[in-house]
């Protein structure tokens, strides 16, 4: 059971991690490899404890002498995937390392088995015995692959890319079709294996090649004097095949147009050797030529299989690959040269970890993998191309560098797409990609930077009692300021870059050092202060005719978006002392807004009322209870059901699925019309399985996507700047869809086209499509 804490020592029942590798291992509860001839993989599964804010509707802000009230937690236990990847020369030390620092005893450990899979899970099986423990359970190589592989498309966003090495940006982040399958896995390790998989449990090896990574590594080190896998790729990187491979214009003096031939296409690798004299030969030369010549027969045995067998998505993996960029751009090259641009090579962040992935998920009934959904933790995660560099560990006797994976589980269960979506295959959440835009890119990661010390001083101000917590408030600070840095030099490395990702890379980093809900406090004070203002609010919306009313409350909805301590010039004005709802209502652009749909909403609502609403709210206090509940009591005075959905997790000062049904039953002792949708069944509150300030539609809960079924939902409702302008601006539905949102950024804003000093407003109403 979870232990509650509330007095002045209650930060120590939590215990952060001392080292960024193999983390939580006190904890960890089961374990599976991967182990290669030149990589390691472990996985790992721990349980990880966090604090949850005890939600109390008796509980205020501040007692009656004005004194800050200390917020009521519970330790509860969260389930997180691990997997680190390391140079398999290192691996008894790191068994070392694990044996030392594990919990459980040697005794307990011999009663457990290890999932092990690759070709080191014969040559180590005893090493793994008698460091650990445990027994080995050998897994087939292929089967993991394919079981991890499926759980990375399913669950982690931006997996898949397409490189583009002369692009920019050179890597693109496609989306991926809700259905994964059919698919092609292209395995390319010693030599090259090729799967169709068609579900879960049915797939086969179709084809494959005895021409891969090992012929390459093989001649390489014949040719060459390299004396690794990963010299040997440096070295092609800095070769020029064309003084070696006989191109079409060394046989035709250019391009061969009747055959539809590039002059610059290789006709023949290595062709001009046997010509060449010796010392004009470069080893560089060898190595890209060689490269070429095996990537291009890769490239077309995997394009013709794919075109014989109808499949569009083709995933190329392996230790040949090993997200290196030549190898990717000569696999790419290829596979879109024979097959005329009708397949696109497709590649894995985490290809690596496949089989590492697959081999857990054999033995993982203890975690219900597949009962979940598992989201990325990018506080603990290394991104593409950028391992943690120079990590010691107290055994070993060199710094390694290492590459990890970190993963943890959504309580709420399985996430799918959001049913009324027009083309859930073609649905992008984000509006903005910064990978492909500089500007903005620039802009948006100086300005997280800026605000950083805003974030710190109100971590430290949410846990007042907490010693510790301007230490931890430190390693937030440090922590996210090097992540900013980094991806200001490479910000393709956790998929695309957007303001919602650098959002959640903020939150993540906040948790990993126990700040759960900076703002619970703020907004304890501001749910309490708007309370006050609901009744006579409500009366004043009552006392005006109807098309007034129905203005009134959509302009009402937009002013109580302005309370957004998230956004910059918003959170300025807040800060004023005396500044509410009306001040709120004078800093809205006049109309017509920016986006002013009023007239099209008004004719729509004079048609007769809808069967069902869902609205995504956004802010506690003055957002939600003067400007959404207000707006939902009216469509439910017109006959209309009201699903309000919310966060699951905090972010911001957004209000939770556990806030927002507590100030619902305290405004239904304000309101009659809410009390009586409540008990009626008419109105309440969802879980949308979100944790950010923005919306992705693609990952709702399941229960709430079958409740928009179940009561035929034919009108969503997207409130805030996160939900509708970083997120969902362009998004296309199968209902009617009213977006409504404050921008209250100038560079935003500006953007738009929009100079003035008050803060544009969106409010798009879009009518159901009809065929």
């Amino acid at each position: 059971m979870p232990s509650t804490i509330g007095d002045k020592t209650y930060s120590k029942s939590i215990e952060l991690p001392e080292t960024e590798v193999f983390r939580n291992l006190k904890n960890a509860k089961r374990f599976a490899m991967d182990i290669g001839g030149s990589l390691t993989k472990i996985a790992y599964y721990s349980t990880v404890p966090y604090r949850k804010v005890l939600y109390n509707k008796d509980q205020k802000a501040v007692d009656s002498e004005g004194q800050e009230v200390n917020p009521k937690y519970e330790v509860s236990q969260g389930d997180r995937l691990h997997f680190v990847k390391f140079e398999t020369k290192y691996i008894e030390t790191c068994l070392d390392f694990l044996q030392d620092n594990l919990v459980a005893s040697a005794d307990v450990m011999k009663e457990k088995k290890i999932k092990v899979t690759g070709g080191g899970a014969y040559k180590y099986a005893d090493l793994l015995q008698e460091k650990l423990g445990l027994t080995v359970d050998k897994e087939e190589e292929m089967t993991c692959l394919i079981e991890g592989c499926n759980f990375l498309l399913k669950n982690i966003h931006d997996e898949v890319f397409i490189y583009q090495r002369h692009g920019n940006p050179e890597y693109r982040f496609p989306n991926v079709d809700p259905c994964i399958f059919p698919y092609l896995l292209v395995n390319i390790g010693s030599g090259v294996s090729i799967m169709k998989v068609e579900a879960e449990d049915r797939y086969e090896r179709i084809g494959g090649t005895a021409t891969g990574g090992g012929t390459f590594w093989g001649l390489g080190k014949l040719l060459t004097k390299a004396k690794g896998f990963d010299e040997l790729l440096a070295l092609a990187e800095r070769g020029d095949h064309r003084k070696i491979d006989m191109l079409v214009k060394d046989i035709y003096g250019g391009d061969c147009t009747s055959l539809g031939l590039p002059g610059d296409l290789i006709a023949s690798s290595f062709g001009k050797a046997a010509q060449a004299a010796p010392e004009s030969i470069q080893e560089a030369d060898i190595a890209r030529s060689l490269l070429f010549a095996i990537s291009n027969d890769i490239g077309q045995i995997a394009s013709l299989y794919a075109m014989m067998h109808g499949l569009k998505k083709v995933y190329f993996g392996g230790y040949f690959l090993r997200n290196h960029p030549l190898s990717m751009h000569t696999v790419s090259f290829a596979i879109n040269y024979w097959s005329r641009g009708q397949v696109q090579g497709l590649f894995l962040r985490h290809e690596g970890y496949l089989g590492a992935i697959g081999a857990f998920l054999k033995g993982a009934e203890e975690c219900d993998a597949d009962k979940y959904s598992w989201s990325e933790n990018y506080a603990g995660s290394s991104g593409l191309q950028s391992p943690l560099p120079g990590h010691r560990l107290p055994s070993l006797p060199v710094a390694v560098s290492v590459d990890q994976l970190e993963m943890d589980r959504i309580d709420q269960g399985v996430l799918v797409y959001c049913p009324l979506l027009d083309q859930p295959a073609s649905y992008v959440p984000d509006m903005v990609d910064l990978t492909e835009d500089a500007e903005a890119r620039k802009y948006w990661l100086d300005c997280f930077e800026e605000s950083l010390d805003k974030f710190v001083s109100q971590a430290i101000k949410s846990q007042p009692f907490s010693a510790d917590a301007p230490a931890r408030a430190q390693k937030f600070k440090e922590k996210y300021i090097s992540r900013l840095q980094y991806l200001k030099q490479h910000p393709c490395a956790f998929g695309n870059l957007t303001v919602r990702s650098l959002l959640d890379t903020r939150e993540h980093c906040l948790n990993e050092v126990d700040f759960p809900d900076p703002y619970l406090q703020q907004k304890q004070m501001e749910n309490e202060a708007a309370l006050l203002l609901l009744s006579d609010h409500l009366a004043e919306l009552d006392a005006l005719p109807w098309r007034q009313k129905h203005e009134t409350a959509a302009t009402n909805l937009l002013a109580g978006n302005v309370f957004d301590w998230g956004a910059k010039e918003a959170a300025a004005l807040m800060q004023i002392p005396g500044f509410g709802f009306q001040q709120a209502l004078a800093h809205l652009q006049k109309r017509p807004w920016f986006v002013d749909h009023v007239e099209d909403w008004l004719v729509r609502l004079e048609e007769g009322p809808h069967r069902c609403a869902a609205i995504f709210v956004d802010n506690s206090g003055m957002d939600v209870i003067l400007g959404v509940l207000p707006f939902a009591r009216e469509l439910l005075n017109r006959g209309t059901k009201v699903i309000l959905c919310a966060n699951s997790k905090p972010a911001l000062n957004d209000v939770t699925y556990s806030e927002l049904v507590l100030l619902l039953e305290q405004a239904a002792l304000i309101s009659k019309d809410l009390a009586c949708a409540m008990e009626e069944g008419r109105l309440w509150v969802m879980d949308s399985g979100q944790a950010s300030p923005c919306l992705d539609l693609g990952r709702i809960t399941r229960s709430l996507a079958d409740a928009m079924i179940v009561n035929q939902v034919d009108l969503v409702v997207i409130e805030g700047m996160g939900r509708v302008i970083h997120t969902n601006l362009h998004a296309k539905f199968k209902c009617d869809v009213l977006k409504v949102a404050v921008i209250k950024n100038r560079w935003l804003a500006r953007r738009f086209g929009e100079e003035e000093d008050t803060f544009p407003v969106v409010f798009q109403f879009e009518r159901k499509m009809v065929l």
